[in-house]
């Protein structure tokens, strides 16, 4: 997955500095003033002291982080914007939620020793990254806490203007799973759900205790089996015990679900529209998923290498099938509610929901229905808010949009209906990881659209303020400023649900009655706690996911949080003069 760099020198850091989350329009009402302890300017989670020379770390709590100011793209605020600002709107945006059915025969979690730090020669550092997570099965039970967290703030911190909708930005499933699909729609609507497939009497995944398929490569919360030695997560990387967690964490729960005033839009990211987020849907791989036979271990003696060059010459088929004849693998129980769905059939999906929070289709329209598209626009409070579907079906992480996308977006932002309001885009993919241009054979022989061919779009169009995403999993914001210093628009990339720091980011649009618009972001934690004794409980299993994905060996050092500057923040916007 591509990275973008750190953020560009010479910010102007200071000007307004919300410590305590305090309004600034006056007295914020009861519940806000309750919900305003929730956001990361009066608290934060971070990393304690080690355990031992292993190296694992608690979670501790933090002060807060106050909004640093930023004016990369030009423009002054006077001293009576803080007093005389007008509120807009305020929403927050879900990414990478990454819900996994951890026990699927589809998932490739043997794949992930390749990054570990003990693997021999590594060819394509981090490509096979995050293939088996400790805390996979935990991934509902984020999901839930962090829509407690914003039922319990209800307005925004700096505005104390209510929470007007949520939207995720892309990869709400891991493997576009029928039951994964079905897991986060229900989870934000508030209807029961069972995190297990297969078996529903035991586990069937690569962490069970069984000595038949032990591997040390995996994390065995319920310990080492006899006759076993310690596995790496525990003799290496300090891992607990925790016994009975895989029993618990599969048992079935009624998620808190969105306040139902407050709705909620969706976006398609590579792994919704991707068998593993990379390879384009066949029949053959929908029946490897709904199967009865599952790969823990990889044969003896197979390197990267080699599973590189078995998947440039053929495909993830071809890939399982060589694997599976000399692995170590285990019979399943099949499931049909692992079979993958396409894009298609993920849109028809949103709409089986009840009618709140709304709105039916989460987005998705009838036009989307009937063309097989993901994408749309709709508009909240004067703001429209245009929604990208930027997965290339035609396989691979990276993304790109097609020909009629980009003619369905550039006359959406060129429309006389909406010529005053101020634009957002979103979606899953970031500007920089929208380099796949490569077209679907037999449909579309265009190349596609990168996403520096957006961007030239959207600068060109001075309605639009802001582009929020996904995709890369850290926290990260750039300024895209235009060429004659007439301003542009800000990049906000937000990080995952499933790995460290597992946050959501709320976001309140000001006008400042000067000639400007501020955005400010806020980072959100979800209601997991710091210390969790109780893995009945699933708020309590989120906050030992938290802690968990913190001590992932392989993300130890990557500081997925990102810089401060890309956090709690204003962001200034010189107002176009085409905007009302």
């Amino acid at each position: 997955m591509s990275r973008r760099g750190l953020i560009k020198s010479g910010l102007v850091l200071g000007g307004l500095a919300s410590v305590g989350g305090g309004s600034l329009f006056g007295p914020l009402s009861e519940a806000a003033i309750a919900g305003t302890a929730l956001t990361t300017l009066d608290r934060t989670y971070g990393l304690g002291t080690p355990n031992d020379a292993r190296g694992y770390k608690p979670i501790v709590a933090k002060s807060g982080e106050p909004h640093l100011f930023r004016n990369d793209l030009g423009g002054h605020q006077s001293t009576t914007a803080l007093t005389d600002r007008k509120p807009v709107l305020t929403f927050v945006q879900l990414s990478d939620v990454h819900l996994a059915d951890h026990q699927s025969p589809m998932r490739t979690e043997w794949l992930d020793r390749f990054e570990d730090q003990d693997a021999p020669g590594d060819p394509v550092p981090g490509l096979l990254s995050s293939a088996y997570r400790a805390h996979e099965m935990l991934s509902l039970h984020v999901a839930d806490a962090m829509i407690r967290t914003i039922n319990d703030i209800r307005c925004g911190p700096v505005t104390g203007k209510p929470i007007a909708f949520v939207i995720q930005t892309g990869d709400n499933s891991d493997n576009c799973q029928y039951n994964e699909v079905r897991w986060n729609i229900d989870v934000l609507d508030g209807t029961s759900v069972t995190p297990d497939s297969g078996n529903t009497g035991k586990y069937e995944g690569v962490m069970s205790a069984n000595p038949m398929i032990y591997d040390i490569h995996y994390w065995h919360p319920d310990g080492t089996p006899a006759g076993k030695v310690d596995d790496l997560a525990r003799s290496r990387y300090g891992f607990p015990v925790v016994k009975g967690l895989l029993e618990s964490s599969r048992k079935t729960f009624k998620p808190a679900g969105l306040n139902q005033n407050i709705p909620w839009y969706t976006a398609f990211g590579n792994h919704d529209g991707l068998v593993q987020g990379n390879f384009p849907h066949s029949l053959q791989l929908s029946l490897v998923g709904t199967g009865p036979l599952k790969i823990i271990s990889s044969p003896a003696g197979v390197s990267e290498a080699d599973v590189l060059n078995l998947a440039r010459t053929q495909n993830l088929t071809g890939v399982l099938n060589a694997v599976s004849l000399l692995s170590t693998a285990t019979l399943v129980t099949p499931d049909l509610n692992r079979r993958s769905l396409t894009r298609s059939q993920i849109v028809e999906q949103h709409f089986t929901t009840p009618p709140l929070p709304g709105p039916v289709g989460h987005g998705f329209t009838t036009t989307n229905r009937l063309q097989g598209t993901a994408y749309y626009t709709f508009i909240q409070s004067g703001v429209q808010f245009i929604v990208l579907d930027t997965v290339n079906p035609n396989g691979w992480d990276d993304g790109s949009i097609d020909s009629a996308q980009l003619a369905w977006l550039t006359g959406l932002l060129n429309a006389p209906a909406t010529k005053t309001l101020p634009a957002v885009i979103a979606s899953h993919h970031t500007i920089n990881t929208m380099t796949n241009q490569l077209p679907l054979a037999g449909l579309d022989l265009n190349y596609r659209e990168t996403g520096a061919t957006v961007q030239a779009l959207l600068l060109a169009n001075p309605r639009v303020i802001a582009w929020v995403n996904g995709h890369t999993h850290v926290n990260q914001i750039w300024a895209h400023a235009r060429a004659d210093g007439s301003g542009g628009f800000w990049e906000i990339n937000t990080a995952s649900h499933i790995d460290f720091p597992q946050q959501a980011r709320l976001l309140e649009i000001t006008d400042n009655l000067d000639g400007t618009l501020s955005i400010f972001t806020t980072m959100l934690d979800h209601a997991g706690p710091a210390a969790h004794t109780n893995i009945t409980d699933p708020v309590q299993l989120a906050g030992l996911s938290r802690e968990l994905a913190a001590n992932d060996w392989q993300s130890r050092t990557t500081h997925r949080e990102g810089v401060i500057e890309a956090r709690n923040t204003e962001l200034l916007v010189p107002k176009p003069a085409v905007l009302a």
